[in-house]
Protein backbone atom coordinates (compact mmCIF):
# COMPACT_ATOMS: atom_id res chain seq x y z
CA UNK A 1 0.00 0.00 0.00
CA UNK A 2 0.80 3.49 -0.83
CA UNK A 3 0.84 6.35 1.73
CA UNK A 4 0.66 10.06 1.11
CA UNK A 5 -0.82 12.94 2.80
CA UNK A 6 -2.90 14.19 0.16
CA UNK A 7 -3.54 12.40 -3.23
CA UNK A 8 -4.15 14.51 -6.42
CA UNK A 9 -6.55 12.53 -8.87
CA UNK A 10 -6.05 14.18 -12.66
CA UNK A 11 -3.26 16.09 -14.07
CA UNK A 12 -5.36 18.33 -15.84
CA UNK A 13 -5.10 22.33 -15.26
CA UNK A 14 -6.95 21.99 -11.97
CA UNK A 15 -4.40 18.50 -10.95
CA UNK A 16 -1.73 20.40 -11.97
CA UNK A 17 -2.63 23.98 -10.60
CA UNK A 18 -3.25 22.13 -7.10
CA UNK A 19 0.01 19.98 -6.98
CA UNK A 20 1.86 23.26 -7.45
CA UNK A 21 0.40 24.99 -4.28
CA UNK A 22 1.16 22.26 -2.49
CA UNK A 23 4.82 22.18 -3.35
CA UNK A 24 4.33 25.69 -2.64
CA UNK A 25 3.06 25.05 0.77
CA UNK A 26 5.92 22.92 1.44
CA UNK A 27 4.41 19.38 1.06
CA UNK A 28 7.34 16.84 -0.70
CA UNK A 29 6.35 15.86 -4.49
CA UNK A 30 6.19 12.07 -4.58
CA UNK A 31 6.12 11.65 -0.52
CA UNK A 32 3.67 13.76 0.95
CA UNK A 33 1.72 14.03 -2.16
CA UNK A 34 1.59 12.14 -5.58
CA UNK A 35 -0.84 12.79 -8.68
CA UNK A 36 -3.15 10.30 -10.47
CA UNK A 37 -3.63 10.23 -14.03
CA UNK A 38 -5.41 8.49 -15.97
CA UNK A 39 -4.21 9.50 -19.50
CA UNK A 40 -1.25 7.85 -20.97
CA UNK A 41 0.54 11.18 -21.49
CA UNK A 42 0.65 14.95 -20.35
CA UNK A 43 -2.07 17.41 -21.78
CA UNK A 44 -5.35 16.41 -19.59
CA UNK A 45 -8.52 16.49 -22.05
CA UNK A 46 -6.67 18.95 -24.22
CA UNK A 47 -4.61 16.13 -25.87
CA UNK A 48 -7.65 14.38 -27.61
CA UNK A 49 -9.10 17.83 -29.15
CA UNK A 50 -9.20 16.89 -33.02
CA UNK A 51 -6.32 18.07 -35.35
CA UNK A 52 -8.39 21.22 -36.97
CA UNK A 53 -8.51 22.74 -33.63
CA UNK A 54 -5.50 25.07 -33.67
CA UNK A 55 -3.58 27.08 -30.60
CA UNK A 56 -5.51 30.06 -32.24
CA UNK A 57 -8.70 29.00 -32.44
CA UNK A 58 -8.80 28.29 -28.32
CA UNK A 59 -10.98 30.78 -26.77
CA UNK A 60 -9.42 31.75 -23.12
CA UNK A 61 -6.52 29.31 -22.38
CA UNK A 62 -5.49 30.49 -18.76
CA UNK A 63 -1.86 29.38 -18.45
CA UNK A 64 -0.76 27.20 -15.28
CA UNK A 65 0.56 29.28 -11.77
CA UNK A 66 4.09 30.25 -11.88
CA UNK A 67 4.78 29.59 -15.75
CA UNK A 68 3.53 31.57 -19.06
CA UNK A 69 3.12 29.80 -22.37
CA UNK A 70 5.19 31.57 -24.79
CA UNK A 71 5.72 31.13 -28.59
CA UNK A 72 3.18 28.87 -29.48
CA UNK A 73 2.50 28.69 -32.79
CA UNK A 74 -0.65 29.86 -33.38
CA UNK A 75 -1.48 26.96 -36.55
CA UNK A 76 -0.48 24.31 -34.44
CA UNK A 77 -3.12 22.07 -33.28
CA UNK A 78 -3.96 22.96 -29.75
CA UNK A 79 -3.44 19.58 -28.50
CA UNK A 80 0.08 19.44 -29.46
CA UNK A 81 0.56 22.80 -28.23
CA UNK A 82 -1.03 22.63 -24.80
CA UNK A 83 0.35 18.61 -24.35
CA UNK A 84 3.91 19.90 -24.84
CA UNK A 85 3.66 23.15 -22.19
CA UNK A 86 1.45 20.99 -19.97
CA UNK A 87 5.09 17.99 -20.27
CA UNK A 88 7.43 21.14 -19.75
CA UNK A 89 5.00 22.42 -16.67
CA UNK A 90 5.87 18.90 -15.02
CA UNK A 91 9.14 18.68 -15.17
CA UNK A 92 9.75 21.99 -14.61
CA UNK A 93 8.50 22.17 -10.74
CA UNK A 94 8.92 18.29 -10.67
CA UNK A 95 5.65 17.11 -10.07
CA UNK A 96 5.01 13.23 -9.48
CA UNK A 97 2.75 12.24 -12.07
CA UNK A 98 1.67 8.94 -12.29
CA UNK A 99 0.13 7.42 -15.30
CA UNK A 100 -1.38 6.05 -16.74
CA UNK A 101 -3.49 4.73 -13.39
CA UNK A 102 -6.91 4.46 -13.53
CA UNK A 103 -9.08 4.71 -10.13
CA UNK A 104 -10.99 2.29 -9.77
CA UNK A 105 -13.13 3.08 -5.95
CA UNK A 106 -12.32 5.77 -3.50
CA UNK A 107 -13.69 4.98 -0.03
CA UNK A 108 -13.26 5.90 3.85
CA UNK A 109 -11.03 3.18 5.53
CA UNK A 110 -12.50 3.71 8.75
CA UNK A 111 -10.36 4.92 10.46
CA UNK A 112 -10.18 8.32 9.33
CA UNK A 113 -8.18 7.63 5.89
CA UNK A 114 -9.11 7.49 2.40
CA UNK A 115 -8.16 4.08 0.43
CA UNK A 116 -8.04 4.55 -3.30
CA UNK A 117 -8.41 1.66 -5.39
CA UNK A 118 -6.33 1.95 -8.42
CA UNK A 119 -4.83 -0.23 -11.65
CA UNK A 120 -1.20 0.63 -10.13
CA UNK A 121 -2.43 -0.80 -6.13
CA UNK A 122 -3.97 1.59 -3.22
CA UNK A 123 -3.26 4.71 -2.12
CA UNK A 124 -4.03 5.88 1.41
CA UNK A 125 -4.62 9.62 2.39
CA UNK A 126 -5.81 12.16 4.40
CA UNK A 127 -7.12 13.87 2.45
CA UNK A 128 -7.92 13.85 -1.86
CA UNK A 129 -8.09 16.59 -4.22
CA UNK A 130 -10.17 15.26 -7.38
CA UNK A 131 -9.65 17.36 -10.74
CA UNK A 132 -10.84 14.59 -12.98
CA UNK A 133 -12.59 16.60 -15.32
CA UNK A 134 -15.56 15.25 -17.59
CA UNK A 135 -13.81 14.13 -20.52
CA UNK A 136 -13.85 10.56 -20.00
CA UNK A 137 -17.83 10.75 -19.57
CA UNK A 138 -19.83 12.42 -23.09
CA UNK A 139 -22.94 12.38 -22.33
CA UNK A 140 -25.16 10.73 -25.87
CA UNK A 141 -28.64 11.66 -25.03
CA UNK A 142 -31.25 8.52 -25.28
CA UNK A 143 -33.83 9.10 -28.62
CA UNK A 144 -36.01 6.33 -29.91
CA UNK A 145 -34.83 4.59 -32.92
CA UNK A 146 -30.96 5.01 -32.21
CA UNK A 147 -30.19 1.15 -32.21
CA UNK A 148 -31.71 1.42 -35.81
CA UNK A 149 -29.58 3.66 -37.48
CA UNK A 150 -27.71 2.39 -40.20
CA UNK A 151 -25.07 5.05 -40.69
CA UNK A 152 -22.00 6.36 -38.56
CA UNK A 153 -22.65 7.72 -35.25
CA UNK A 154 -20.48 9.71 -33.29
CA UNK A 155 -19.49 11.95 -30.06
CA UNK A 156 -17.49 15.07 -30.48
CA UNK A 157 -14.67 12.43 -27.53
CA UNK A 158 -14.08 10.65 -31.14
CA UNK A 159 -14.56 13.45 -33.47
CA UNK A 160 -11.70 13.15 -36.20
CA UNK A 161 -11.86 16.18 -37.89
CA UNK A 162 -13.76 17.75 -41.25
CA UNK A 163 -12.15 14.83 -43.85
CA UNK A 164 -14.11 12.12 -42.22
CA UNK A 165 -17.13 13.90 -43.55
CA UNK A 166 -16.34 14.11 -47.25
CA UNK A 167 -19.36 13.66 -49.53
CA UNK A 168 -21.37 12.74 -46.57
CA UNK A 169 -24.91 13.81 -45.07
CA UNK A 170 -24.47 14.88 -41.56
CA UNK A 171 -26.42 16.10 -39.05
CA UNK A 172 -24.65 17.75 -36.07
CA UNK A 173 -26.83 17.75 -32.82
CA UNK A 174 -26.37 20.16 -30.06
CA UNK A 175 -25.89 23.84 -29.11
CA UNK A 176 -22.57 24.47 -27.56
CA UNK A 177 -19.01 25.82 -28.83
CA UNK A 178 -18.29 22.38 -30.07
CA UNK A 179 -21.38 21.71 -32.21
CA UNK A 180 -20.96 24.97 -33.91
CA UNK A 181 -17.19 24.36 -34.44
CA UNK A 182 -17.73 20.83 -35.67
CA UNK A 183 -21.07 22.48 -38.27
CA UNK A 184 -18.63 25.18 -39.64
CA UNK A 185 -16.04 22.52 -40.44
CA UNK A 186 -17.85 20.14 -41.69
CA UNK A 187 -20.56 21.67 -44.33
CA UNK A 188 -17.88 23.12 -46.58
CA UNK A 189 -16.94 19.35 -47.42
CA UNK A 190 -20.34 17.56 -46.73
CA UNK A 191 -22.64 16.87 -49.56
CA UNK A 192 -25.65 18.28 -46.85
CA UNK A 193 -25.51 19.04 -42.67
CA UNK A 194 -28.06 19.74 -40.82
CA UNK A 195 -27.55 21.14 -37.29
CA UNK A 196 -30.50 20.46 -34.36
CA UNK A 197 -30.53 21.55 -31.19
CA UNK A 198 -32.75 20.80 -27.99
CA UNK A 199 -33.08 25.03 -27.24
CA UNK A 200 -32.83 27.85 -29.99
CA UNK A 201 -29.28 28.97 -29.57
CA UNK A 202 -28.78 32.06 -28.09
CA UNK A 203 -25.16 33.88 -29.46
CA UNK A 204 -23.66 36.61 -27.17
CA UNK A 205 -22.77 40.42 -29.12
CA UNK A 206 -20.65 42.84 -27.57
CA UNK A 207 -17.90 42.21 -25.03
CA UNK A 208 -17.86 39.39 -22.09
CA UNK A 209 -15.88 41.32 -19.35
CA UNK A 210 -14.96 40.36 -15.72
CA UNK A 211 -17.97 41.88 -14.71
CA UNK A 212 -20.38 39.11 -17.33
CA UNK A 213 -17.76 36.38 -16.43
CA UNK A 214 -18.63 36.43 -12.82
CA UNK A 215 -22.32 36.79 -13.09
CA UNK A 216 -22.48 33.54 -15.27
CA UNK A 217 -20.15 31.72 -12.77
CA UNK A 218 -21.94 32.80 -9.93
CA UNK A 219 -25.01 31.14 -11.77
CA UNK A 220 -23.28 27.80 -12.40
CA UNK A 221 -21.80 27.89 -8.52
CA UNK A 222 -25.57 28.15 -7.29
CA UNK A 223 -26.39 24.60 -8.72
CA UNK A 224 -23.64 23.26 -6.98
CA UNK A 225 -24.75 24.80 -3.86
CA UNK A 226 -27.84 23.25 -4.37
CA UNK A 227 -26.46 20.24 -4.83
CA UNK A 228 -27.60 19.94 -8.34
CA UNK A 229 -25.32 18.46 -11.26
CA UNK A 230 -23.44 21.54 -12.65
CA UNK A 231 -23.99 22.72 -16.08
CA UNK A 232 -21.28 24.26 -18.17
CA UNK A 233 -20.55 28.09 -17.74
CA UNK A 234 -21.00 28.26 -21.69
CA UNK A 235 -25.06 27.28 -20.91
CA UNK A 236 -24.93 30.27 -18.98
CA UNK A 237 -23.04 32.96 -21.52
CA UNK A 238 -24.23 31.96 -24.82
CA UNK A 239 -22.26 31.64 -27.82
CA UNK A 240 -19.97 34.50 -28.77
CA UNK A 241 -20.36 35.83 -32.33
CA UNK A 242 -17.73 35.81 -33.74
CA UNK A 243 -16.74 36.73 -37.40
CA UNK A 244 -16.56 33.23 -38.39
CA UNK A 245 -20.03 33.07 -37.41
CA UNK A 246 -21.27 36.40 -38.63
CA UNK A 247 -19.98 35.14 -42.19
CA UNK A 248 -21.72 31.35 -41.55
CA UNK A 249 -24.88 33.28 -40.61
CA UNK A 250 -24.69 35.27 -44.02
CA UNK A 251 -23.91 32.11 -45.68
CA UNK A 252 -27.21 30.07 -44.29
CA UNK A 253 -24.86 27.68 -42.24
CA UNK A 254 -26.54 28.21 -38.98
CA UNK A 255 -30.40 27.37 -40.00
CA UNK A 256 -30.95 25.35 -36.26
CA UNK A 257 -33.59 22.81 -36.52
CA UNK A 258 -35.27 21.73 -34.08
CA UNK A 259 -34.80 18.57 -31.75
CA UNK A 260 -36.34 15.38 -34.00
CA UNK A 261 -38.08 12.99 -32.30
CA UNK A 262 -36.40 9.58 -33.51
CA UNK A 263 -33.75 8.40 -35.18
CA UNK A 264 -34.81 6.03 -38.82
CA UNK A 265 -32.28 3.26 -40.08
CA UNK A 266 -30.86 6.63 -42.96
CA UNK A 267 -31.87 9.19 -41.04
CA UNK A 268 -33.86 11.85 -38.29
CA UNK A 269 -37.41 12.05 -38.41
CA UNK A 270 -40.09 14.55 -36.77
CA UNK A 271 -43.53 13.89 -35.47
CA UNK A 272 -44.99 16.22 -37.81
CA UNK A 273 -43.55 13.65 -40.78
CA UNK A 274 -40.26 15.87 -41.52
CA UNK A 275 -37.25 13.47 -42.13
CA UNK A 276 -33.99 14.60 -43.43
CA UNK A 277 -32.12 11.49 -44.76
CA UNK A 278 -28.23 11.36 -43.26
CA UNK A 279 -25.77 8.92 -43.05
CA UNK A 280 -23.82 10.21 -40.15
CA UNK A 281 -25.01 11.28 -36.33
CA UNK A 282 -22.49 13.43 -34.64
CA UNK A 283 -23.56 13.74 -30.97
CA UNK A 284 -22.04 17.31 -29.60
CA UNK A 285 -24.03 16.84 -26.68
CA UNK A 286 -21.30 17.85 -23.94
CA UNK A 287 -19.45 15.54 -21.07
CA UNK A 288 -20.73 15.28 -17.62
CA UNK A 289 -18.51 15.00 -14.51
CA UNK A 290 -16.41 11.86 -14.38
CA UNK A 291 -16.83 11.19 -10.66
CA UNK A 292 -18.12 7.44 -10.45
CA UNK A 293 -15.21 6.41 -8.24
CA UNK A 294 -16.27 8.49 -5.56
CA UNK A 295 -19.93 6.64 -5.34
CA UNK A 296 -18.32 4.41 -2.40
CA UNK A 297 -18.47 8.24 -0.15
CA UNK A 298 -21.66 8.76 -0.83
CA UNK A 299 -21.22 12.80 -1.47
CA UNK A 300 -24.04 13.12 -4.10
CA UNK A 301 -26.94 14.95 -2.99
CA UNK A 302 -30.83 14.32 -3.56
CA UNK A 303 -30.58 16.55 -6.53
CA UNK A 304 -28.10 14.29 -8.56
CA UNK A 305 -24.67 16.55 -7.64
CA UNK A 306 -22.28 17.05 -5.12
CA UNK A 307 -23.21 20.44 -3.07
CA UNK A 308 -19.77 22.08 -2.60
CA UNK A 309 -18.71 24.49 0.23
CA UNK A 310 -15.96 26.18 -1.83
CA UNK A 311 -14.39 23.40 -3.51
CA UNK A 312 -15.09 21.04 -0.29
CA UNK A 313 -17.75 18.24 -0.67
CA UNK A 314 -20.46 19.11 2.29
CA UNK A 315 -20.57 15.25 3.39
CA UNK A 316 -16.65 14.71 3.37
CA UNK A 317 -14.47 17.75 4.59
CA UNK A 318 -11.50 15.48 3.05
CA UNK A 319 -12.61 15.39 -0.36
CA UNK A 320 -12.45 18.71 -2.58
CA UNK A 321 -13.52 19.18 -6.25
CA UNK A 322 -11.49 21.17 -8.77
CA UNK A 323 -12.17 21.74 -12.09
CA UNK A 324 -16.08 21.15 -11.25
CA UNK A 325 -18.79 22.99 -12.22
CA UNK A 326 -17.93 26.86 -11.93
CA UNK A 327 -14.17 26.42 -11.85
CA UNK A 328 -14.69 23.99 -14.68
CA UNK A 329 -12.84 26.85 -16.75
CA UNK A 330 -9.13 27.18 -16.89
CA UNK A 331 -8.96 30.02 -14.96
CA UNK A 332 -11.14 28.90 -12.74
CA UNK A 333 -9.17 26.09 -12.32
CA UNK A 334 -6.45 27.59 -11.25
CA UNK A 335 -7.83 29.32 -8.48
CA UNK A 336 -9.83 26.20 -7.06
CA UNK A 337 -6.76 24.65 -7.17
CA UNK A 338 -5.10 27.26 -4.77
CA UNK A 339 -8.55 27.45 -2.71
CA UNK A 340 -8.27 23.43 -2.14
CA UNK A 341 -4.97 23.26 -1.35
CA UNK A 342 -5.14 26.17 1.54
CA UNK A 343 -7.99 23.88 2.99
CA UNK A 344 -6.75 20.99 2.61
CA UNK A 345 -3.40 22.14 4.37
CA UNK A 346 -5.39 23.33 7.37
CA UNK A 347 -6.93 19.50 8.09
CA UNK A 348 -5.53 17.79 11.11
CA UNK A 349 -1.99 15.49 10.71
CA UNK A 350 -1.11 17.06 7.87
CA UNK A 351 2.58 17.78 7.38
CA UNK A 352 4.29 21.03 8.32
CA UNK A 353 6.29 22.39 5.75
CA UNK A 354 9.59 22.96 6.36
CA UNK A 355 10.22 19.59 8.92
CA UNK A 356 12.09 17.21 8.60
CA UNK A 357 10.49 13.89 8.48
CA UNK A 358 10.75 10.65 6.44
CA UNK A 359 7.95 9.49 3.37
CA UNK A 360 4.53 10.50 4.99
CA UNK A 361 2.92 7.32 6.63
CA UNK A 362 -0.48 8.00 8.35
Amino acid sequence: MNHVAVLVIGAGQAGLSAAHHLARRGLRPGADFVVLDRAPRPGGAWQHRWPTLTYGRLHGMHALPGMELTGADPERPSAEVIGAYFADYERAFRLPVLRPVDVRAVRDDGDGFLLATTSAGTWRARALINATGTWDRPFWPRVPGQETFRGWQLHTAGYPGPDAFAGRSVVVVGGGTSAVQHLLEIAPVAAAATWVTRRPPVFREGGFGEVEGRAAVAMVEERVRDGLPPRSVVSVTGLPMTEALRRAREEGLLRRQPMFDRVAPDGVVWDEGRTVAADSILWATGFRPAITHLAPLGLREPGGGIRLEGTRAARDPRVHLVGYGPSASTIGANRAGRAAVREVCALPGMPVPGERRPVFTP
